[in-house]
């Protein structure tokens, strides 16, 4: 329980949701106020500028009588499926709003504070019919929030925002490392689809691919085991040390999974989304679904190059599909993709120097997700 007052958000705060968007790209111009919807959001959050999205001048504003939401107010949908989401965005300059998002106005409580508050208790909870969903302005007006006094409330935004910049300090070096290791890459070997200088060769050549299977969900004899068993959700252009599901040896044997080892790439070959074309290494031995493509270890080539390669080459695999509404990679396809493949001390020379740099790499994750559990307790310390 709270150790300072609940107030309701009303007593604290305007609430009000936006205006309709004009119609017609004649209203949109380079000039005067951003005009943010719902669907910037995810953008905003990330760090996108508001003045990069299109804006609405003086003389539209007053033909359609749209009202200025000022800095600091709180932005989150409130209708449609992206209220689902509970994305929440602060104003970093005077906007324009879209009637689908509220807008929460700060009065008697700091803007930086709210925003986290909001962060807790995200305004999704509030939807009560997920096959319709929408937020309805009472429910959001009768929020009850936390409110320490204001000095205390700007202490704790402050703290906050600290170890946010240095959470967002710690992911942006991990992404320059990666960019690092592409660079790298490109470096040694120059351009990945039409290089000059070595061949290119299909990976049957180099490679055993396979591909995995399920056990009947129907036995539970078959799931629950020890045997470490890897769905395409799990490829994330990542290291596979563990899996979300394991299955027996009993679910092994009587179905069509089969066990890689350490060093095999993983290929997803179907899958929502981006998920087609996407990669990962096992660190470990583990059985796979029917979805992954598995390319065992050989002398022929270095694993980590391979895997590297075959990232970069992540638009251009998925190209190679097949299929109606929803175009698939099979095992075919992938045993005929044509690689790069320099010599193998060069192979084993950029996979040296992808091993430096995981190493710093691990320093700054461990470093990231201390931050990330410290942010979280914080949070939970100040609004729960």
């Amino acid at each position: 329980m709270s150790k300072w007052p609940m107030v309701k958000l009303s007593e604290i705060a305007s609430i009000c949701a936006g205006q309709g968007a004009p119609q017609g790209e004649d209203n949109y111009s380079n000039e005067g106020l951003p005009f943010i919807r719902a669907g910037h959001l995810i953008d905003l959050i990330g760090g996108v500028s508001e003045s990069s999205l299109p804006k609405i001048n003086e003389k539209v504003a007053r033909k359609y009588n749209l009202k200025i939401q000022p800095k600091d107010t709180i932005v989150f949908a409130k209708s449609g499926m992206s209220c689902m989401k509970g994305y929440v965005h602060q104003l970093r300059n005077d906007c324009y709003v879209v009637s689908h998002l509220a807008c929460i106005y700060p009065k008697k409580i700091h803007a930086g504070y709210l925003r986290r508050y909001f962060e807790v208790y995200r305004p999704n909870r509030l939807i009560k019919d997920e096959a319709y969903p929408s937020i309805l302005l009472s429910d959001i007006s009768n929020m009850l929030v936390p409110l320490p006094p204001l000095e205390e409330q700007k202490r704790i935004a402050a703290v906050l925002d600290k170890v946010q910049s240095l959470i967002d300090l710690r992911k942006k070096q991990i992404a320059e490392m990666d960019m690092l290791v592409k660079a790298k890459f490109i470096e040694m070997f120059g351009d990945i689809r039409n290089s000059r200088i070595y061949p290119y060769v299909p990976i049957k050549s180099i490679a055993t691919v396979i591909s995995g299977g399920t056990p009947s969900r129907d036995i539970f004899d078959y799931w629950n085991g020890d045997i470490r068993w890897v769905k395409t959700t799990e490829l994330q252009n990542c290291i596979i040390e563990d899996t979300e599901e394991k299955i027996t040896h009993a679910g092994l044997d009587n179905s069509s999974a089969k066990i890689c080892p350490p060093s095999t790439i993983l290929i997803a070959m179907y899958g929502q989304g981006k998920t087609r074309g996407m990669t990962a290494l096992l660190q470990t031995e583990c059985a796979t679904n029917q979805a992954c493509a598995c390319i065992l270890p050989s002398d022929s080539h270095n694993s980590i190059y391979l895997w590297h390669y075959l990232m970069l080459c992540y638009e251009d695999l998925r190209s190679k599909a097949k299929g109606g509404n929803q175009p698939n990679l099979n095992v075919e396809i992938i045993k005929n993709y044509t690689v790069l493949l320099p010599p193998i001390k060069m192979q084993n020379d950029f996979a040296a120097f992808v091993e430096q740099v995981d190493k710093s790499k691990l320093a700054k994750q461990k470093a990231l997700e201390q931050m990330e559990t410290l942010y979280k307790a914080l949070m939970q310390q100040v609004f729960s």
